[in-house]
């Protein structure tokens, strides 16, 4: 310690009072100092003074020293020395003073005296409420907030504290903050203090202004004991810097008369202290060091506290007495479209200042002016237009404020075009024109096209104030635009005016004309019908599609079709090619001819040198025709060309009496020569005279007896081929023909083939041949003047030889390879097939190629025999099969055998398995087949089961897994013993029910630690606070509530299930019986295992009741606890953790539901639980009350019934309820269930409102009446009683436009109160709206789009039964159980057991009321982008001391155990059957087989391809406008934001009905092009009178939202709106309907269309058709909001973009399309064709499956 003078640092301990005496004891050799004296300076010094000795002397020594005992500290002093300050010294401490004077080495006799220092006290009378917030996060660490405590507890002692005296409240926060104590919840100074020492340290992030808003909304509060006119103290205490905003937060504190201290340690930030704490910063904030020297600021500022409090009193009471009241009669004048004047009353009294506040209704920051208190008026200016605002006047007294004088007025809107005409359109231009508006500087003009993908592409333009008429150029053909006008009045713009239409689509060419059509080819021949035609695209195919041309020609009008196939139907299609793209096609269809009959030739009127030779006549389209002729014994050929008409010719010049060959043939264009018609005739001898006779058409044979052959030779047999050698002994041989026939025996051979080679050829290669055949080949050699003698040999070809030599080897558990040796002959490849032997399975095959001769085969079951063949593909087809049987590896354990068996549990025992890495241990009760299963790690030897039934047979199985494969289990049966005869017992004490627990019914699992830093004492007190906290409940069983409980370490155990036990005595008695378990702690999986074994009906899990569970752990989990308890959160489940000594708080966080405060607990060690039993019994009994169970909803937990959910109409749910499809709801990202009609969607009462409805409630719907829904009265929802009479409900009649609410009151009388005029009106003009209706025990209210629009008296409800059914939409004329329900659209359902929760709710779910600024972020958005982060804050405090490790394994250090599994895998599926061996990737054809008989027709195949889209149909008129309805609240708007995120998927067409599976057919035509129909309904389905109607009640919404959007922009007003063009208006009117023909009668399937351009792959095949989805509805109501013109600059820094809005709503589904047939798969890299209009799709997303529902 120093010691100066004057400024002599000691301890820094509070300030105390003098209280001394002393001695002086004098010394020969240097006199001692004298007159020792003491005077108190301040709060924690003090000055003493002596009287110098007399003599020489050196200097002085003073010693201040603890007279407890302590470290003594000294200084020297000069000589001339005679006082010196002690300063920071201890309260209630003695301390001794000794001063020395010495000389050299020589020292006098010690002054000496001692003092005592005293507490400060407040002993004010007056008094006060103080409310201590206290920072316990993880930086301040166990042992300084010991050193907390201290300090708070010397804080509370220096005050007069009772229930009537001052009062102290305090709150500890981290990440999130809790109350430890309200004002009034101690009475006594001793109550206080002792709370104070059992503080528990909660730990966490510092999150100091959440903390200070939290005291400020529950603290200083009536109901938490703050008092009225008594002075506010708060006290913060912080070791660092805030993690959020402090300013907000203390700025209300202080405003709202609360006196604010902050002390900080160690790392706090000064300059946030002084932010926080009030004025002025000397007094008011403190910061020191270190913990250890928090007490020298303690009586400093208990002074301080002290006379504060004693000032504000004075100020209180002196302002008692003042004058005071608000100013009267606001009045609002001179209302323009951006500001108007407010008028007031003066106040009473002396009024320094007027302040007046004002701000949009729907939402907004709010703006003030103030004015002096002589002012009664002041004019609003910048204002938006066209909005409502509040104004609130408030009149500035010197020490106070009064209450307001409100009021609200409604700014006027900015003139606006009107009259817009579209007109002139054209294939890519279109002319605007409107009537001008008076005083505007210009016109702004946006335009873009609705077209899917297309609609990000939008222009404007901006022009002059005289320019009303302007053309639009560059735009797409067939493409519907939307435009929008506003007239600009400088920088702002005024509502706009918008039109819709679409330009002209490419011309196609006309009058298709098709001639010269012949066998092989036509003409085409067309009309153009532009001249900005670049050239023509056409496409013609047969058919069936194997057959597909495409040809792109100049801008020519005919073209000849050559190449094509005779007697084929062909459709053509020619496209107009432009510079935009092409046309829809011109079609047509024409058949070619036949090939004329085979000709016959007639040879007549023969003379002796001539005759004539007929035929049919002749086609020039099979080219060009010749008639050669030869004599047959030999002479020269020779030939006539024909004419195209002749049929007939006369042969002259030829010899008399001899024998022609005659042959007629075609040369067709590629050169190749038709089918030869030949016939013989003879001429006349010089002697003959009978008339010439008509030959039939013949091929002659006469034989001229010369050989030219010898040595001919059969050989180089293979298994399907055979060659022929010989020799030529004649030069003069012309050809030679070689016949081969089957050599069977029968005299009826069959001839196989013939073939004509060249006579200088001597060999030849017959095949392909039959394998194992024996031939007759004969050789014939043809002269000129005929034929030589034929000479014949036999020959066989091979028997088909197969792989040898079957092997095994690489066996496993899952595969194997096996190995042959090849044939002898030449394979094409080998064809594996192999099946199980003993089980019944597919026979699976693969392929390999020829150069491959072994395969390793996969996806084999473990200790399976397999029958293996080998096939070898030859030229003749397959070869004998080789076969074998192989056998994979067992994976299974063996010498299992079970162990321990007790009556509940038993063990399973086995030999590891040399490979395993896992085992799956699955127990079944063999009596009712209940099972559990556990997987452990491959190294385990033993597992055991508990929870087992008495007396029961039990069948174990155990499967081996080796990384991802499962052998089969190994099984066997063991029995549990009987329960004992138990001796007479007396019941226990049963512990009475706590009140709050009377009503609870829930299903409730206890998760219970059971690691081994727990211990078994800490488990046993665990298990008694397990005890009373079960004790407290009321009834337990299935009518009442269940309770379970798991233990869990690295592996959770089940020690009983939600249904095990039926009674409280019998449930205690399980909890104290249940054993320590011990091992590693894994909550993770523990949380898993609870939602997937215990929350299900085998496990006693109701319907409709609440799902509880309670975690103790006192460790960090080994594995993720974040993933599974957000789930459970999500799904509904109430999770309450508590935490002992060194659990993670931050991860109780995570695991607990929210809010934290009331789910969360920590507890310093096991015998702290008493502190939290009370609070932890009442939040889990409120929570699991049935009447009015806990709900998580819009971020916070309130009692009542989430009732979408309970009716399947959630997200995960809704495909299984009947007649309901999820659409886009209010938002893009909300989604909406459309129930259909005679949905007659219901559940029963006995699941959702179990205990019935409470008193009083608030019944909350956002829905959208649709216009299908009926003009009867129906009941939105309604509970019937089981025969079906209707007890509670609302009625909305669509045509009267009435609200009625029934129910039944007390007294059993049947009671209705109905609601009508314009605000009940509107929620049927086909909008969505959100209707509160509260129910007290004398009002029902009603209130629309968050406004109160009735209300009426009735009397107290009665309860309802649960025996009956709860439905939605049923009408009210249905009768009995199955009656029929409306269409209509529903977004929410809740039923809150609260009166006030329609005053809270905002309406953020509708367009035009949400304000950014105060509603929550729509789902996925972003909340601001990348370019506005902040600067890089600075570097945070260093951290504190790491929390401490968990408790060590007790116990010697024991052998290496065996490697654990890797990671956790959840339990396997059952092993499918075998896939097939993938191919080797060689193809392999095989070998044409023998001609067979003729089949049978075959089955129909598959559908033939879609045939090409018909034209686009003329869009339907525009109805006449409707007038503009009155203004509607609109939420604030800003800047325009990114894109939005990817809208809710819109509905789905009706499913097309899947087809059988067909064999594989040939590639079908593509169908014939269907005609293009009218353009149908966007949106619903109304008449044009029914859209006026609807137009003129909501359209009012979608201007507002426009203009308050725009105005935001120039206002330069941050918001987190996005532009109109990104968040659509809410789901509007539907649009314009066409002109709808009159439906025909469904025709005869049409002929194949051609290919399609721009095409995809083909589909694989054996799938089922799809359905072609339906055309879309139009996005929203209405036509297409437009862009907003931009707003101006802002300055530098401010501006940035919003956070992204999401997408407009797409209208409702559209009606559901044709089915279509699939087109071919088009060639490779030639896109198929795509009608543009079916494309045009427009805001919606992927289809949600509908559920396959009919209506």
């Amino acid at each position: 310690m120093k010691i100066f003078q004057y400024k002599m640092q000691s301890w820094l301990f509070p300030t105390c009072l003098a209280i001394a005496y002393f001695c002086t004891i004098v010394q020969a050799q240097v006199a001692p100092p004298t007159r020792l004296r003491y005077n108190v300076l301040s709060q924690d010094s003090i000055q003493i003074s002596w009287k110098a000795p007399r003599g020489k002397f050196g200097g002085y020594k003073l010693l201040v020293s603890p007279a407890s005992g302590g470290k003594t500290n000294q200084l020297t002093l000069q000589n001339t020395a005679t006082k010196a300050i002690i300063q920071g010294l201890m309260p209630d401490q003695n301390y001794t003073v000794q001063i020395i004077a010495y000389n050299k080495d020589k020292e006098s006799k010690p002054a000496q005296g001692q003092f005592r220092k005293v507490k400060f006290f407040c002993q004010t009378p007056a008094i006060a409420d103080i409310v201590i917030l206290v920072d316990g996060s993880w930086s301040i660490g166990r042992f300084n907030f010991r050193l907390v405590r201290l300090f708070l507890e010397n804080l509370v002692t220096a005050f007069d504290v009772g229930s009537e005296k001052t009062r102290i409240g305090l709150a500890q926060y981290s990440g999130d903050p809790r109350i430890e104590w309200h004002l009034n919840a101690f009475s006594t100074k001793d109550e206080v203090i002792e709370a104070v020492r059992n503080l528990p340290y909660k730990g966490g992030n510092t999150l100091t202004g959440l903390a200070l808003n939290y005291i400020f909304e529950n603290s200083f509060k009536p109901e938490a004991g703050a008092r009225t006119g008594v002075s506010k103290i708060g006290i913060l205490i912080t070791d660092g810097k805030s993690q959020d905003d402090i300013i907000p937060p203390s700025r209300s504190l202080r405003e709202s008369g609360v006196e604010l201290f902050a002390i900080g340690v160690k790392n706090a930030d000064e300059n946030e202290l002084q932010e926080i704490a009030s004025e002025p910063d000397s007094t008011h904030v403190y910061n020191v060091a270190e913990f250890d020297l928090m007490h020298t600021v303690v009586e400093s500022l208990t002074r301080t506290v002290c006379s504060r409090v004693e000032e504000q009193d004075r100020e209180i009471k002196a302002l008692a007495l003042t004058t005071i009241g608000p100013p009267t009669e606001l009045i609002t004048s001179e209302v323009t479209a951006r500001s108007f004047m407010v008028n007031w009353t003066h106040a009473p009294g002396k009024v320094e200042k007027y302040r007046v506040v004002y701000y949009p209704t729907r939402g907004g920051k709010p703006d003030e002016v103030v004015v002096d208190g002589s002012v009664s008026s002041t004019v609003l200016k910048n204002l938006m237009s066209l909005t409502e605002y509040q104004v609130a006047v408030f009149a500035i007294y010197p020490h106070t404020a009064s209450e307001g004088v409100r009021g609200t007025e409604t700014t006027l809107a900015l003139p606006m075009a009107s009259n817009l005409e579209l007109y002139d359109v054209t294939e890519n231009s279109l002319r605007a024109k409107w009537n001008a508006v008076a005083g505007a500087s210009g016109y702004l003009i946006l335009y873009a096209p609705l077209t899917e993908g297309l609609a990000g592409d939008e222009k404007e333009m901006k022009i002059g104030e005289t320019h009303t008429d302007i053309e639009l150029s560059g735009l797409l053909p067939n493409t519907e635009y939307t435009v929008t006008v506003y007239a600009m009045f400088g920088e702002e713009a005024s509502d706009p005016v918008s039109g819709q239409e679409t330009t002209l689509p490419l011309s196609p060419p006309r009058n298709l004309r098709i001639s010269n059509v012949g066998s092989n080819s036509a003409r085409l021949a067309w009309d153009p019908t532009s001249r900005k035609v670049t050239g023509y695209r056409i496409v013609y195919n047969n058919a069936d599609g194997t057959e597909i041309n495409e040809v792109e020609v100049d801008p020519i009008t005919t073209f000849p079709l050559k190449g094509l196939t005779p007697l084929t139907e062909y459709t053509i299609a020619i496209f107009s090619i432009y510079d935009e793209g092409q046309s829809e096609p011109l079609t047509g269809i024409f058949t070619t001819e036949e090939v004329p009959a085979q000709q016959y030739l007639e040879i007549d009127e023969v003379t002796t040198d001539s005759f004539r030779v007929t035929w049919h006549p002749l086609s020039a389209d099979e080219g060009q025709h010749k008639l050669m002729w030869i004599p047959v014994y030999g002479g020269k050929t020779e030939e006539v060309v024909l004419k195209e008409d002749q049929d007939s010719h006369v042969i002259k010049g030829l010899e008399p009496g001899t024998e022609y060959e005659v042959s007629l043939l075609a040369v067709l264009d590629d050169g190749s020569e038709s089918e030869v018609v030949t016939a013989v005739g003879t001429t006349l001898d010089s002697s003959w005279t009978e008339p010439a006779t008509t030959i039939v058409p013949t091929i002659t044979v006469t034989s001229v007896f010369r050989t030219g052959i010898r040595n001919l030779v059969v050989d180089d047999e293979t298994t399907s081929s055979l060659r022929v050698k010989w020799d030529i002994s004649d030069s003069s041989v012309q050809q030679f023909r070689v016949t081969y026939l089957t050599a069977q025996g029968d005299p009826a051979e069959e001839v196989v083939g013939t073939v004509m080679v060249p006579g200088s050829q001597n060999n030849l290669l017959l095949k392909p041949l039959l394998s194992d055949t024996e031939y007759k080949v004969t050789v014939t050699p043809i002269y000129d003047d005929g034929e030589g003698v034929s000479v014949s040999a036999p020959g066989k070809t091979l028997p088909p030889s197969g792989p040898q030599n079957l092997r095994v080897s690489e066996e496993w558990y899952n595969r194997l390879r096996i190995t042959w040796d090849p044939p002898s002959s030449p394979v094409k490849g080998y064809r594996i097939v192999y099946k199980p032997v003993s089980v019944a399975g597919p026979t699976l095959e693969t392929f390999v190629g020829a150069n491959i001769n072994t395969i390793l085969i996969t996806n084999l079951l473990s200790g399976m025999d397999y029958n293996v063949k080998i096939f070898a593909s030859q030229a003749s087809g397959f070869s004998d099969a080789l076969t074998g049987v192989v056998k994979t590896l067992f994976l299974g354990v063996t010498n299992l055998q079970a162990d321990q068996i007790q009556m509940t549990s038993l063990c399973a025992q086995w030999q590891v398995h040399r490979h395993a890495t896992a085992y799956r241990i699955v127990i079944e009760s063999v009596q009712d087949t209940q099972k559990q299963e556990s997987t452990v790690g491959g190294g385990t030897t033993r597992h055991c089961f508990y929870g087992l039934k008495p007396d029961s047979q039990y069948k174990i199985s155990v499967h081996t897994k080796v990384q991802e494969i499962e052998g089969p289990g190994v099984s066997i049966i063991e029995k549990t013993q009987s329960l004992p005869t138990q001796p007479p017992t007396f019941p226990p004490t049963i512990p009475p029910a706590k009140e709050v627990c009377k009503a609870a019914k829930a299903d409730l699992v206890f998760m219970v630690d059971g690691s081994w830093s727990i211990g078994d004492e800490n488990f046993n007190k665990i298990t008694d606070f397990l005890y009373n906290t079960v004790g407290a409940l009321n009834k337990i069983g299935a009518d009442g509530t269940q309770v379970a409980m798991v233990q869990f370490t690295e592996d959770p155990r089940t020690e009983f299930k939600l249904n095990t036990y039926k009674t409280k005595e019998a449930l205690l008695d399980a909890i104290k019986h249940v054993s320590y378990k011990g091992g590693n702690t894994r909550t993770g999986k523990a949380i898993k295992h609870v939602r997937d074994t215990l929350f299900n009906t085998e496990s006693g899990t109701r319907r409709g009741i609440p799902k509880v569970i309670v975690v103790i752990t006192d460790g960090r989990s080994q594995d993720d606890v974040n993933k599974i308890s957000r789930e459970m959160q999500s799904e509904g489940y109430s999770i309450f953790a508590i935490g002992v000594a060194d659990a993670d708080y931050s991860e109780l966080v995570s695991i607990g539901s929210k809010p934290s405060a009331r789910h969360v607990f920590f507890v310093d060690d096991f015998d702290a639980f008493k502190k939290i039993e009370d609070e932890l019994i009442t939040f889990v009994c409120e929570t699991a009350s049935a009447t009015c169970p806990l709900v998580h909803k819009d971020g916070i937990d309130l009692a009542g019934f989430k009732m979408m959910e309970m009716f399947g109409l959630v997200e995960k749910d809704f495909s299984s309820v009947e007649g309901v499809s999820m659409e886009p709801g209010t938002f893009n990202v909300y989604p909406c269930y459309r129930l259909h009609k005679d949905a007659l969607v219901s559940q029963p009462t006995k699941y959702l409102h179990p205990e019935g409805l409470p008193s009083d409630y608030t019944i909350s719907f956002l829905f959208r009446i649709l216009p299908d829904t009926p003009e009867e009265p129906f009941a939105l929802w309604e509970i019937l009683n089981k025969n079906s009479d209707p007890l509670v409900g609302v009625i909305l009649d669509n045509g009267g436009k009435t609200l009625t609410y029934f129910n039944y009151d007390y007294s059993g009388d049947f009671q209705t109160v109905t609601f009508e005029g314009p605000e009940i009106r509107k929620i049927f003009y086909g909008s969505f709206h959100k209707l509160h209706i509260v129910v007290n025990k004398t009002l029902a209210k009603v209130v629309i789009d968050c406004k109160q629009v009735g209300a009426r008296a009735i009397n107290a409800s009665a309860n309802i039964t649960a025996d009956g059914v709860e439905v939605l939409g049923r009408m009210v004329r249905s009768r009995g159980p199955n009656g029929n329900s409306v269409p209509f659209q529903l977004q929410m359902f809740d039923i809150v057991c609260s009166t006030s929760w329609a005053n809270k709710d905002k309406c953020c779910e509708l367009p035009g009321l949400r304000d950014e600024e105060t509603c929550p972020e729509l789902p996925h958005s972003c909340p601001c982008s990348e370019t506005n982060k902040g600067a890089l804050g600075p570097a945070g405090p260093p951290g504190g001391p790491g929390l401490r490790g968990p408790k060590g394994q007790r116990g010697e250090q024991g052998p290496k155990g065996p490697d654990g599994p890797r990671g956790e895998t959840g339990p396997a599926g059952p092993q499918g059957p075998p896939g097939p061996q993938g191919p080797s990737g060689l193809s392999i054809q095989g070998m044409p087989g023998m001609p067979g008989e003729k089949g049978e027709k075959g089955e129909t195949g598959l559908p033939g391809p879609q045939g090409i889209p018909g034209g686009i149909g003329s869009p339907g008129r525009d109805g006449s406008p409707g007038q503009r309805g009155f203004p509607g609240k609109d939420g604030s708007s800003g800047p325009p934001g990114p894109p939005g995120p990817i809208g809710i998927p819109g509905a789905p067409g009706v499913p097309g009905i899947t087809g059988s599976v067909g064999p594989q057919g040939a590639l079908g035509p593509p169908g014939v092009p269907g005609a293009k129909g009218e353009r149908g309904e966007r949106g619903d389905l109304q008449s044009q009178a029914m859209v006026r109607a609807v137009a003129r009640q909501v359209c009012e919404q979608l201007i507002q939202s426009h203009m308050a959007r725009y105005t935001a922009i120039l206002n330069q007003i941050p918001s987190h709106s996005s532009s109109v063009r990104t968040i659509q208006g809410p789901p509007g009117e539907p649009g314009r309907p066409g002109s709808p023909g009159t439906p025909g009668e469904q025709g005869p399937p049409g002929t194949p269309g051609f290919p399609g351009n721009a095409g995809v792959p083909g589909t694989p095949g054996e799938r089922g058709l799809t359905g072609v989805k339906g055309e879309k509805g139009n996005p929203g109501i209405g036509s297409q909001g437009p862009r907003g013109p931009p707003g101006p600059a802002g300055p530098a820094g401010e501006s940035r973009p919003g956070s992204p809005g999401p997408p407009g709503s797409p209208g409702p589904r559209g009606p559901p399309g044709h089915l279509g047939v699939p087109g071919p798969q088009g060639p490779s890299g030639q896109p198929g064709y795509c009608d543009p209009s079916s494309c045009s799709a427009y805001g919606v997303g992927d289809l949600i499956p509908y559920n396959d529902y009919q209506h």
